[in-house]
C-alpha cells in the first residue's frame, strides 16, 4: 500500500512538471505550425520560453493608480491553473489527486482564474483593460453554462464527473459512439477556443486595441508579472488539450500502480496526442478569420445549445427522461 502511494505521488509530481515544461512548448508549436502553413518561416518551437526567461530577469512597472490586485492576481491566476492542471491525467492514471480530479472542480479553479485575471484589467483603471474584462466576463457567461451541461453529459454516461472514470468508461468501450458524445465534444471546443483567446473568439497575436479581449486586460502588465501571466495562458491551453485528450482520446495512458516503462510509453502517446491537437488547432485557425465581438455570444450560444442536446438525447437514450 505504500509502495502505490510513493508511486502515485511521484507520477503526480512527474505531471505537474511536465505540464509545466510543455505548456510553453505547445503555445510555440501552435505558432510555428500557423506559421508553416501560411507558407512562412515562423518562429522556433522554444521561443516562448526564451521569452519567458527573458521577462523574468526583468522588474515589474506598475500604474500609479494600480493597487495590491496588480501585484497579487498574476500568482493566484497561475495557482489556480496549475491546480487545474495537476488534476488533469496526462502519461498515467492513478495520480496522488485522482479522487479530486472532478470537472466542476477544475471548472471552478479556471473560473477563479479568469476572476483575478478580470480583476487585474480593471485595477489600473485603463478604458481598454476594463473593455476586456467585461468582455472576458460577458464571455464567461455563456461558456460556462455549456462546461457545466457538457460535465452533466459525461456524469450520466460515466456514473461521476471524475476524470479518471470518464476515460476509463471510454476506454473500456462499454459506451459505443453516440451522437451526444459528438456534440459533446464540439460544444467542449468551441468553449476550449473561448478560454483561450483563440481565433474566432479572440486573437491572441493582435495589437488592435478595439479588438482585443486577453490582451486588453494585460496591457499595462510587464516584467515578471507579465511572465507570469504568459505563462499562465500557455499552462491553460495545454490543460485544455490535456483534458480533451483524457476524455476522447484515453487510449495508451499508464494504468494505476505501472512502472516507468509504462510511462514512457504513456508519455510518448500523451505528446502525439498533444502534436495533434496542436496541428489541429494551427489549421483551424489558419482556416478562418476572427468574428465580430458582438458575434462571440452566438457562437457560444450555439455550443450551448449543442450541449443541451446532448444532454438531451442522453436522457432519451438511457431513459431518464
Amino acid at each position: 500500500m505504500m509502495l502505490v502511494a510513493f508511486g502515485s505521488l511521484i507520477t503526480q509530481l512527474l505531471h505537474v512538471a511536465l505540464m509545466l515544461a510543455a505548456a510553453p512548448v505547445i503555445v510555440g508549436a501552435v505558432r510555428w505550425l500557423k506559421a508553416r502553413l501560411m507558407g512562412r518561416r515562423g518562429p522556433h518551437p522554444l521561443q516562448p520560453w526564451r521569452d519567458l526567461l527573458k521577462l523574468l530577469r526583468k522588474r515589474p512597472v506598475l500604474a500609479e493608480t494600480a493597487s495590491v490586485v496588480s501585484r497579487v492576481a498574476p500568482y493566484l491566476a497561475l495557482g489556480a491553473t496549475t491546480l487545474a492542471a495537476a488534476l488533469v491525467p496526462s502519461f498515467a492514471q492513478g495520480m496522488w489527486l485522482a479522487p479530486l480530479a472532478d470537472l466542476v472542480l477544475i471548472g471552478g479553479l479556471l473560473a477563479l482564474a479568469r476572476v483575478a485575471l478580470a480583476l487585474n484589467g480593471h485595477d489600473a483603471g485603463t478604458p481598454f483593460g476594463g473593455m476586456g474584462a467585461a468582455r472576458e466576463m460577458t464571455f464567461a457567461v455563456f461558456a460556462e453554462p455549456a462546461l457545466l451541461v457538457c460535465v452533466m453529459v459525461f456524469a450520466v454516461l460515466a456514473g461521476g464527473s471524475n476524470l479518471d472514470a470518464i476515460g476509463a468508461a471510454l476506454r473500456d468501450g462499454a459506451l459505443g459512439l453516440r451522437v451526444s458524445l459528438l456534440f459533446a465534444g464540439l460544444a467542449l471546443v468551441a468553449v476550449m477556443l473561448a478560454e483561450n483567446a483563440r481565433i474566432p473568439v479572440d486573437n491572441p497575436a493582435t495589437h488592435l486595441e478595439l479588438t482585443m479581449v486577453h490582451e486588453a486586460m494585460l496591457l499595462e502588465a510587464s516584467g515578471r508579472h507579465l511572465a507570469v501571466w504568459e505563462m499562465q495562458a500557455a499552462l491553460k491551453l495545454t490543460l485544455w488539450f490535456a483534458l480533451l485528450a483524457a476524455i476522447f482520446l484515453p487510449f495508451g495512458t499508464a494504468p494505476a500502480g505501472s512502472g516507468p516503462l509504462a510511462w514512457a510509453a504513456g508519455l510518448g502517446l500523451w505528446g502525439l496526442k498533444m502534436g495533434l491537437l496542436a496541428l489541429g488547432l494551427a489549421f483551424f485557425e489558419s482556416a478562418i478569420a476572427k468574428m465580430r465581438v458582438f458575434r462571440v455570444p452566438d457562437f457560444l450560444g450555439g455550443a450551448l445549445l449543442l450541449a443541451l442536446l446532448a444532454a438531451a438525447l442522453i436522457f432519451v437514450s438511457t431513459g431518464l427522461a
